[in-house]
């Protein structure tokens, strides 16, 4: 197997004498969608912070294509591969959709020098901005300020963002949550083509098990901020320890792919 993309060494956060996430080692590989699950204050999303720099280790490591990132800032990942979308959206709100996305082009291209000059000089980061666009189906929307969207929109343009920025490495936190059950679709169709480019790592943090299985090549299971399984779907869902950590005693409406929490 190929060198990982994104690695966790012993990398653990404390607060207090809580260990919100204990000493957790994982690897994860280009070209596959790991879903993180557990249940709630489990560390997952606190998991996630650590590998994408918004809070620092206690100890332990993260590791990007070889190379120790641990003490490098939220900004400094992204800018080696690292792209995150968060359980709440974080978008420029007043700014339009169109806008929010060439931000986003124009950062990757390191141009903030120039970051509020204008736009028609720069036909190249429109352009590539309007692809973004056209990927997650806003183009029609390109010209409403962010604020203005529907919730489902909203994460679509988040989405857009980070294809924007190029990223080795897609981070999603709950991407369907707050969503209606029309939303749920998109996004979802977002992530499965993104995953079968078949060249990046994308991580998964979701609760709503149908997801997980129509989703993942690999889950991972946390519980009290430990490492508690790690392999296949079919194989981590039916192992002892997920049945008792993560799905209790597996009543009908979990065997149903519903959510668990």
């Amino acid at each position: 197997m190929s060198s990982p993309v994104l690695q966790t060494k012993g990398l653990t956060i404390r607060f207090g004498g809580h260990a919100a996430v204990d000493d957790v080692s994982c690897a994860f590989h280009a070209g596959s969608l790991t879903a993180i699950v557990g249940p709630n204050g489990a560390g997952k999303t606190t998991y996630f912070n650590l590998m994408s720099g918004q809070l620092p280790a206690t100890s332990g490591s993260v590791h990007l294509d070889g190379e120790d990132v641990t003490r490098l800032s939220t900004a400094e990942r992204a800018k080696r591969g690292i792209g995150r979308a968060f359980q709440i959206t974080n978008l420029f709100p007043n700014l339009t959709v169109a806008e929010n996305v060439r931000l986003a082009v124009q950062a990757k291209a390191r141009a903030a020098a120039s970051l509020w000059s204008r736009w028609d000089r720069h036909a190249e980061w429109i352009n590539r901005a309007e692809h973004f666009l056209e990927e997650v189906n806003l183009q029609d929307k390109r010209n409403l300020a962010a604020a203005a969207l529907p919730h489902g929109d909203k994460r679509k343009l988040e989405v857009a963002l980070m294809m924007a920025l190029e990223p080795h490495v897609y981070m999603f936190d709950e991407p369907t949550a707050g969503m209606s059950v029309d939303e749920v679709p998109v996004v979802l169709d977002l992530v499965k083509r993104l995953k079968a480019a078949g060249d990046k790592t994308i991580l998964l943090v979701e609760h709503k098990m149908d997801v997980v299985r129509s989703l993942a090549d690999r889950i991972v299971v946390l519980h009290n901020g430990q490492l508690v399984a790690d392999g296949d779907p079919e194989t981590v869902i039916a192992s002892p320890i997920v049945q008792e950590a993560y799905l209790g005693s597996m009543p009908e409406a979990d065997s149903k792919g519903e959510a668990v929490s």
